[in-house]
């Protein structure tokens, strides 16, 4: 009786110490098969957590462990590391009286002290979710970044709260190293932002930035976006809700289907709203016209799809970028202008509006908002200079795939040439010596006719007509002017000239001179605007149909003739005109 007495006395005095030994809650996050490579696993983790031991399992293993912690804080940094995707995912909770003996720290130190409390807001990093575990860092804690251990950096991230953890997260996004959700968890795509942007810095890519790194980074971020002052802006009269450089650009008019904002303080930014009804046609009509504007240069990238279109372009002097939504039978967008040395904020004002920009309820802008231009091509330039060629000369099509023959006055000192309506050509013969050249587009293209050239000379005082652009790019429908042929020899008498009685203007140089049946007897040559000589308004001179035929063929391009088709007989004034119409073609010099 008494012996059992002290048994029971002897039990009762042991559970406060296996309470005790219960209360030891520890992470378990790897175990070896031996100390050696227990102790190699531990030092690697030892490099990021303060607070790593090692323990000799009764299982003969040896288990790498994160704690001690009390119960709850055990299960809560298990679910935000293995979130984090910081320990491996098949990490768990241990309880101090599975192991038999203390192997790390080496010499029997006690454990660090536990971090500091990771917020409870932490989550999956969703950027990184589908991201295979990162491999840890190798770094030592003997190993010192500039102002903090590794350990340490560890813990002053720890005190983060869930804002500063975002706006860390938001300051990786615009320097352009962090891809992710703004979600304040510092999962693998962050750590490799943190790591990338470490790199770039010249520090050591550890994945976990010390307190004066993310102080310089923070810092470089707070006085950009206060440079650039973005900030939301709702524009009730077009239905737009948009961030917008608010530092760079103030509102300066409505001109329908434009809101204008002007540059402040010299900044180089403009910005244009837009907002309008319409549809796929609509849409169609203003991506063409936008690209004839001077704030969007010719040189970048664009695509128009069904609903939507934009256009890049930079030159010289500016540039632009323009994003343009159709939704339910309205059309809104937007388009930035700035100067190439602004091009690294542009790129982030850019991509701040297009990932906020959102149409707000079923209105455009008022078509009698402010002081609408009346302009023509659908009224849609409003105030923006278009932009045109250096000039434009007249041009006629040799043969069905859009073969154009013109003065070479009009490709001459030109970055780029069109044809018709905006294609891009290229010159295949520029002949300096009959004023003739030749132009390729870049596609083959479907004129709806093309010139037969005369193969016999024509009569003088025969009647002729001159299908050209004399005002240039005004008018997008060729003029024909009528006149006679006043002689077969130049005005100094030389030959492959034609003399024409005929008043015709700087942009008709290049255009085909036909005759009665609407066969090219000529192309008009520039008039002569040097030296003392002021030829009366009716006087024009041509390169005869013989002289062209034979500048065709030595470049290998041989010409119809009017010998090779079935013969015609003199054409109504009318069938003339229209005859002359589709021959004739613009061309357009741009510099």
């Amino acid at each position: 009786m008494r012996f059992a007495a002290v048994l029971l006395c002897l039990a009762l005095s042991l559970v406060p110490l296996v309470a005790a030994a219960q209360e030891q809650v520890w992470v378990q996050i790897e175990a070896r098969p031996t100390r050696s490579e227990g102790e190699e696993r531990a030092r690697a983790y030892a490099g990021v957590f303060p607070n790593v031991a090692g323990f000799a399992m009764s299982t003969g293993w040896y288990a790498i462990v994160l704690g001690p912690y009390s119960r709850a804080e055990a299960d809560r940094q298990l679910r935000v590391l293995k979130g984090e995707r910081l320990i491996p995912a098949d990490s768990y909770i241990a309880f101090g009286d599975r192991f038999t003996g203390r192997f790390w720290p080496q010499g029997g130190a006690a454990a660090a002290p536990a971090p500091a409390p990771v917020p409870e807001t932490a989550a999956p990093d969703s950027a990184a979710a589908a991201a295979p575990d990162p491999a840890l860092p190798t770094t030592s804690p003997q190993t010192a970044l500039p102002d903090e251990t590794p350990a340490e950096a560890r813990a002053a991230e720890g005190l983060l709260t869930g804002d500063e953890r975002r706006e860390l997260q938001s300051a990786l996004q615009w320097d352009g190293f962090y891809q992710g959700a703004i979600d304040g968890a510092f999962g693998a795509g962050s750590r490799r932002s943190m790591a990338a942007w470490q790199e770039a810095m010249g520090y050591e890519p550890t994945g976990v930035l010390t307190s004066a790194q993310r102080a310089g980074l923070l810092d470089h971020f707070r006085a950009e976006q206060a440079a650039i002052g973005l900030q939301v802006l709702t524009e009730s009269e077009a239905g737009i809700e948009v961030p917008y450089p608010a530092a760079l650009v103030e509102f300066d008019r409505y001109e329908p289907p434009f809101v204008h904002f002007r540059e402040r303080d010299g900044s180089g930014f403009r910005l244009i709203l837009i907002s309008e009804a319409g549809d796929q046609t609509t849409l169609a009509g203003l991506y063409d016209l936008m690209q004839t504007l001077e704030i969007v240069p010719v040189e970048g990238e664009r695509q128009l799809g069904r609903d939507s279109f934009t256009i890049a372009g930079q030159n010289g002097d500016l540039a632009s970028y323009s994003d343009v939504r159709l939704s339910g039978g309205l059309i809104k967008g937007f388009t930035l202008v700035w100067r190439p040395a602004e091009a690294a904020r542009a790129a982030r004002v850019v991509e701040a509006m297009k990932a906020g920009f959102r149409p707000l309820g079923d209105r455009a802008l008022d078509e009698g908002l402010g002081q609408p231009l009346a302009v023509d091509r659908a009224d849609l330039v409003s105030g923006l200079e278009v932009r045109r060629p250096a000039l434009s000369r007249s041009g006629f099509w040799l043969d069905a795939d859009g073969l154009v023959a013109t003065t070479a006055e009009a490709v001459r000192g030109c970055a780029r040439v069109t044809v018709g309506d905006g294609h891009e050509a290229a010159a295949v013969l520029d002949d300096a010596a009959s004023g003739l050249a030749v132009l390729k587009p870049g596609a083959p293209l479907a004129p709806r006719a093309h010139a037969l050239i005369s193969a016999a000379p024509p009569r003088i005082g025969a009647d002729i007509a001159i299908p050209g652009f004399p005002y240039e790019d005004t008018l997008d429908t060729a003029v024909v002017t009528f006149g006679t042929l006043a002689d077969s020899r130049g005005l100094d008498g030389e030959g492959g000239r034609a003399r024409l009685t005929a008043t015709t203007r700087p942009g008709d140089a290049g255009a085909a001179v036909l005759n009665g049946a609407g066969q090219v007897v000529g192309m008009l040559l520039p008039r002569d605007g040097g030296g003392t000589r002021v030829l009366p308004d009716d006087t024009a001179v041509a390169l005869d149909a013989g002289t062209l035929a034979a500048a065709l063929a030595a470049a290998g391009l041989l010409p119809a003739t009017a010998a090779e088709a079935a013969p015609g007989g003199q054409l109504a004034p009318e069938d003339l005109t229209r005859l002359g119409r589709d021959l004739a073609v613009i061309v357009s010099c741009w510099r």
